[in-house]
């Protein structure tokens, strides 16, 4: 395994896996099987409703804790400094642990400056190794950093070969802050594993599309999360440290970016009405 080194020196493996979408009742099984296969940072949020189920694969598999990165994230419903303090404990309790790795706040909605201001004081006493941001674009990323006093240590954004978040990239390097993919494949979409460009890359190396894209991402200093639910693809997933790919390879990949959002946008009005409502 890689890791990259996070602004306040936390050590967090570039590689990691993601339980978006499995149930609370699979994610047990999922974590478990992940863990045993190598993966040692694993992706949740208070909204994807399986963090009991990760602490428990977790306090099971026999690895000892400080050995493993897990981060969490706080919902939109949690924000403000009251809600957000609350909700921590809370997560802690869920994940049957005492301390979070990283905690992100999920979406760039409701008093997301009083949800930091909680995630801060958490940081201070020493339970929260890192805190940082998800899904927040140039604009509101740098209004945060600058006016912190905490800098995120990462944030999470869609990333993957056709949404290379290229300008964020930039400012996210600028301001010392870890550039993190959800999403990495796409979810699949634009018949993302049968990509000619991928394909022909991965087949060079003996690999595969997904391995190809992947690789793209970790040479291009993004961390990833991909997520399946299947073994044999998680370790699939993994087997990507023993290639490189040359400059050709990457100007290749870095020709499919098209630089809009494959699912939505957070400056569409409509979405940021569907993501708001979403907690009334």
């Amino acid at each position: 395994m890689e890791y990259v080194t996070l602004n306040n020196g936390i050590k967090m493996p570039i590689l990691g896996y993601g339980v978006y979408q499995v149930t609370n009742e699979e994610c047990e099984r999922c974590v478990s099987d992940a863990i045993s296969v190598g993966y040692r940072s694993i992706d949740t949020a208070q909204a994807y409703g399986n963090e009991e189920a990760v602490g428990s694969a977790v306090r099971k598999c026999g690895i000892p804790r400080e050995e493993l990165f897990i981060t969490t994230k706080i919902w939109i419903s949690n924000g403000g400094y009251e809600k957000a303090k609350e909700s921590l404990r809370e997560s802690l309790r869920k994940l049957q642990m005492e301390y979070i790795d990283l905690v992100l706040i999920h979406q760039p909605f409701n008093d997301y400056y009083g949800t930091y201001r909680a995630m801060e004081e958490a940081y201070k006493e020493g339970w929260l190794r890192a805190i940082g941001v998800s899904n927040f674009y140039p604009d509101r990323f740098i209004d945060l950093c600058r006016f912190v006093e905490i800098k995120p240590a990462v944030n999470q954004v869609e990333t993957h070969v056709f949404q290379q978040q290229k300008v964020a990239h930039q400012y996210m390097e600028k301001y010392g802050v870890q550039h993190e993919s959800w999403g990495p494949f796409a979810e699949g979409r634009k018949d993302f594993f049968t990509n000619p460009v991928l394909t022909e890359i991965g087949a060079k190396y003996g690999k595969t599309a997904a391995q190809a894209a992947l690789r793209f991402l970790i040479q291009s200093g993004v961390v990833v999360i991909p997520k399946s639910t299947h073994k044999e693809r998680m370790i699939q997933n993994m087997d990507v440290f023993d290639f490189i790919l040359d400059e050709a390879d990457m100007a290749a990949i870095q020709s499919l970016d098209e630089g809009e959002s494959l699912f939505f946008s957070h400056y569409d009005p409509a979405t940021v009405e569907m993501l708001t409502s979403l907690v009334r």
